[in-house]
């Protein structure tokens, strides 16, 4: 994946020939992936540029729909994203990118080169205007005083005429540079017949404007009692002011989504066949190219190395903070920093297949779910504008026959204060801020809704074998015979060991090697399939104890004379024993390898209320051993994946919540089943996952913080929730009555919106698996602040 050719970064709009550029199939990879519903059928992620809001969100997601050819389209105001699948048969990209032109917005491939600069460049002019409409504000504010505080006959008709002048000629920089973004916006809104938050906005500046110049030019007429540049100047600089540090915050709740984007290198440099370098663009690599990379630089493949040695840099792929060593024959992954040495890369996998492109896929999809209580906003947000636009005509004509300017006013001041960002907001800013919080720590969010089930989820289903367990055994005791010391009999075992694939095997070589045990050297080595490995030590090599001749390593019928006291260990989990040409020498019992990190996790969980329990497909024996150790009380064993989805649903019909986390190999169906799921462990194919969370590392505290976090998300979402709707309930009779100033209305919608977003953020605060009683104090400040 790479950054699409340069669409340059002009203006809205574009022609044509201009968005014409992506029609290129060899360009569709850049910013699309093949859809697996039908042949032909690709999905394209995009940003939307001009968007404010969830009106805007759903008119851009009809006219995307109107497109013939395409068959679904997804667009969030939160993230300013959007994902369409089309057919290629049917149509183009320019084509539906061209839709959303004429609807007044701008699509743009989501990795375009130049979509950061005009994001910048807008950030810049928003600024710009942001800093006029403050500069004339204050020099308004300056000419209005003398009218506020002089007393009758204070102010001579030509002095006071001389200020109204003033005072319109320092609005119209804010007419017409400052509110330009609200105009444009209202007028695309009325030559397409809709509605849009911008649009009751751009109509109350047009009225204080329009009714205050007449009351300028005629003094003595309908609005010449009063004027109010004052009220339009302070309450457009509030609006500026609000919306500018909104969209600042909301860049930084996706900020996890756009940090992965952009590391991947625009072009690497490959070893052409007479062994120099050449720098060619990342689409023009092919799986066996050797690349090189240089400190500083992102690896743009998965792939092994072949020479060098480096640290690397995983944090946003897999969560795991440290820098990692790798060396000759170790893997690296694409999206990865190269932190300290240049390596020569084998190139292993390419484009769509990588690790980065799946979280990538995930990452995108779950930006543009929508919850529940965001898609009702959505669904209320144009009734509600259109409700708005009849409360306002409503108050102006009541107030009307006592003063028509007042009457103007009150209708200002209903049109701002009604605006309902803030609501549109609470839900989507929050959901997003906790799901990038989760993907920097190596939780990847599959879906928004998922994090609502979750905090309401009261039970937990652990699968065993490569969840709570690592995928290696581990050396527990080792029992020998009368005069062979345990280090003797280790290094024996190891030495056959060594040829032998067998996980039990590579168990007791890693058991050697943790020990600072040296294997010893087996010559003529024979395996028998399902049964053990034999082999002869040298003379030379024997150590006291042990008897010259072959040796055996395997289970107790094929070792021979195993003491019977140790048969009896096999059921609390696997033995391995060694023979010698006199008989048994030792035994090697070993046990999985549980994570560090799991038997906190399991108690953090119960002290969060959550029942939990484990499912194994192993023995009844092995799975009651590993439900004491981690101090889990519910658990069966031997189940087929059959069983645990009995088992599951039989949680559910008692009215349970259920959360299950598997490692993603045989547990599918339950997966599936679940209320809400996690797919464990780094050999699950991220993209055909059926689970709502997908663990990129191997942090099992992902889990439990992943819970806590899904709670203090839905606190923070009802606190949204409620400001909104309080706000709203408490400004608008306030609006109406005439008690609500212009100016007043414009600061209270700017710091609705802007409160609501502030306390989303605080969702991206570090995360943290212990005290999980801040879960339950509900607390406006339980979190913590960054």
């Amino acid at each position: 994946m790479i950054s699409t050719p340069a669409i340059a970064p002009t203006s809205l709009p574009l022609d044509r020939d201009s968005l014409a550029v992506v029609d290129s199939p060899a360009e569709w990879t850049a910013f699309s992936r093949a859809s697996g519903t039908a042949p032909g059928c690709w999905e394209s992620n995009v940003v939307i540029e001009g968007m404010h809001c969830a009106a805007c969100a759903m008119t851009i997601e009809d006219a995307l729909r109107s497109v013939p050819g395409v068959q679904e389209a997804r667009v969030s105001a939160a993230s300013q994203r959007a994902q369409v699948r089309w057919s290629q048969e049917q149509v183009r990209p320019s084509e539906w990118m061209q839709a959303v032109q004429a609807a007044g917005y701008r699509a743009v491939p989501a990795n375009d080169v130049f979509a950061m600069e005009r994001r910048k460049a807008e950030s810049r002019k928003a600024l710009w205007q942001w800093l006029v409409a403050g500069l004339c504000m204050m020099q308004v504010m300056m000419y209005a005083w003398p009218a506020y505080q002089a007393r009758p006959g204070d102010l001579t008709g030509e002095y006071e005429q001389l200020l109204r002048w003033a005072s319109w000629v320092l609005s119209l920089p804010v007419i017409l540079f400052s509110c330009g973004p609200f105009f444009r916006k209202a007028w695309a809104d009325v030559r397409h017949a809709r509605i849009s938050m911008d649009l009751p906005v751009a109509i109350g500046m047009w009225i204080t404007f329009a009714a205050s110049t007449a009351g300028t030019f005629d003094p003595a007429g309908l609005f010449g009692r009063e004027v109010y540049f004052d009220s339009l100047t302070m309450f457009v600089f509030f609006l500026l002011t609000g919306r500018w540090l909104e969209l600042r915050l909301r860049d930084r709740t996706a900020g996890a989504l756009e940090a992965l984007m952009n590391r991947m290198p625009d072009s690497v440099q490959r070893r052409a066949a007479d062994g120099s370098f050449e720098r060619v663009a990342v689409r023009r690599l092919v799986v066996g190219d050797l690349m090189q990379v240089h400190a500083g630089e992102t690896f743009a493949a998965d792939g092994v190395i072949e020479q060098g040695h480096t640290l690397v840099d995983e944090s946003l792929l897999t969560g795991e903070s440290h820098a990692l060593q790798r060396g000759l024959g170790q893997g690296v992954i694409a999206g990865s920093h190269n932190l300290s040495g240049t390596v020569l890369v084998r190139v292993q996998t390419l484009g769509e297949s990588t690790r980065f492109a799946q979280i990538l896929a995930l990452m995108e999809s779950a930006s543009l779910t929508k919850p529940g209580a965001a898609q009702m906003a959505d669904r209320w947000a144009k009734p509600f504008l259109i409700g708005v636009l009849f409360a306002a005509v409503g108050a102006a004509i009541w107030w009307w026959p006592t003063d028509p300017a007042h009457a103007l006013m009150v209708a200002v001041a209903v049109l701002v204060v009604t605006c309902p960002c803030a609501l549109s907001l609470a839900t989507p800013t929050a959901m997003l801020a906790a799901a990038g919080n989760l993907a920097r720590n190596g939780l990847l969010v599959r879906s928004l809704p998922a994090l609502e089930t979750l905090a309401a989820a009261d039970t937990v289903v652990f699968d065993k074998t490569g969840t709570l367990t690592r995928d290696a055994m581990a050396l527990q005791t080792v029992a020998c015979r009368a005069g062979v010391h345990r280090a003797s009999a280790l290094a024996a075992a190891a030495g056959l060991a060594s040829q032998s694939l067998h996980p039990l095997s590579r168990a007791l070589v890693l058991a050697a090697e943790r020990e600072g045990i040296s294997p010893l050297r087996v010559n003529n080595s024979h395996e028998v399939a399902g049964q053990g490995v034999e082999a002869e030590i040298s003379m030379a090599l024997m150590t006291d104890g042990l008897a010259e001749g072959r040796f055996r390593l395997g289970g107790a019928s094929f070792c021979g004379g195993v003491p019977p006291e140790l048969l009896s260990a096999e059921a609390q989990g696997p033995v391995v024993h060694l023979s010698d040409a006199t008989g048994w020498v030792a035994s090697f019992h070993l046990q999985e390898e549980v994570r560090e990190d799991a038997v906190q996790v399991v108690r953090t969980l119960q002290s969060m209320g959550i029942g939990v329990h484990l499912l194994s497909g192993d023995r009844v024996e092995a799975a009651r051993t590993m439900a004491s150790r981690l101090g889990i009380a519910h658990v069966r064993g031997a189940c087929s994946p059959s069983d645990k989805l009995a088992y599951m649903q039989q949680l559910q019909a008692d009215g349970h919540v259920v959360a299950m986390v598997g490692d993603g190999l045989n547990d599918g169906p339950v997966l599936a089943g679940a209320h809400v799921s996690f797919a464990f462990g780094r050999a699950v194919p991220i993209a055909q996952s059926r689970s709502d969370f997908v663990a990129m590392g191997d942090k099992l505290a992902s889990v439990s913080s992943a819970w806590m976090l899904a709670r203090k998300t839905m606190q923070v979402v009802r606190q949204n929730l409620g400001w909104a709707l309080a706000y709203n309930a408490a400004c608008i009779p306030l609006a109406v009555a005439g008690y609500l100033p212009a100016w007043l209305a414009g600061l209270g919608m700017a710091c609705s919106s802007l409160l609501v977003v502030l306390n989303a953020l605080r969702l991206s605060a570090p995360l943290s698996s212990s005290a999980p009683a801040a879960v339950r104090t509900g607390t406006l400040f339980s979190l913590t602040q960054e």
